[in-house]
């Protein structure tokens, strides 16, 4: 346990239930959760459809037309974890659309840099969690996953977990069957990737925490402001 004890996970849900007892995503999120506290990590869970946050790419969105934006406060809680965990439903094939407005918000902080001159993001690990019917968990964890990478979060390998019902309507992850077993419970290939996709995340983190993060040779944004260019010409400039 004293391995990964300094480290902080968020996981965020963004079921679009109302409260996070109802949604069948907090179950699989639970499961990663525990693990990581099993291990030391101090973890938090925070169901984005309980807080009011508007969408928007800016930091404070009161600041453009919305009464209220709990976003600012939120945003203290992921700049501080170690490992984002996003746990999103499926519906057509894609993330929610609160899973949206959490990459956009996410996004709006970009522009913020570490003491290296880095991304905010830079030294965190990202993964997430998807449940639904049908299909579309590689899709959405290929989307979610170019989001986190983009604006700075390493994905380890093996990033993402979830569980998809038979096509059609159905028992969600989590609904009690008549024999009083829970559904997805017993899939072999869920509790794997989830196992794997937990492991990773910390073992990752654990690394950037002893390393000190990513070097900054070469990518300090504050540097190529001052002019500094690492090496980089224009083919006409050869």
């Amino acid at each position: 346990m004293a391995k990964f004890s300094g480290l902080k996970a968020l996981f965020i849900n963004t079921s679009l239930k109302k409260n996070a007892d109802d949604s069948h995503t907090r179950l699989l999120l639970s499961a990663s959760a525990e693990i990581m506290k099993s291990k030391g990590v101090l973890v938090e869970h925070l169901h984005l459809a309980e807080h009011n946050v508007p969408p928007g790419v800016y930091p404070d969105m009161t600041e453009h037309g919305w009464e209220r934006d709990e976003w600012p406060e939120i945003w203290e809680k992921v700049k501080d974890a170690n490992i984002l965990i996003v746990g999103t439903p499926l519906w057509l094939g894609e993330e929610s659309s609160i899973c949206r407005i959490l990459i956009e918000r996410l996004y709006a902080m970009s522009g913020l840099l570490n003491e290296k001159g880095q991304s905010i993001y830079y030294g965190k690990v990202g993964g997430c969690v998807i449940t639904g019917n049908e299909d579309g968990i590689k899709h959405t964890a290929m989307s979610i996953g170019y989001a986190l990478n983009h604006l700075g979060y390493t994905t380890p390998p093996q990033a993402d977990c979830g569980w998809i019902g038979e096509a059609g309507p159905g028992p969600s992850y989590g609904d009690k069957k008549e024999e009083g077993e829970r559904v997805g419970f017993d899939n072999d290939f869920t509790q794997r990737n989830t196992t794997i996709m937990t492991w990773n995340c910390m073992h990752l983190a654990q690394m950037f925490k002893e390393s000190g993060g990513i070097s900054n040779e070469g990518n300090d944004r504050k540097a190529w402001e001052e002019g500094e260019r690492f090496g980089f010409k224009n083919p006409s400039e050869d």
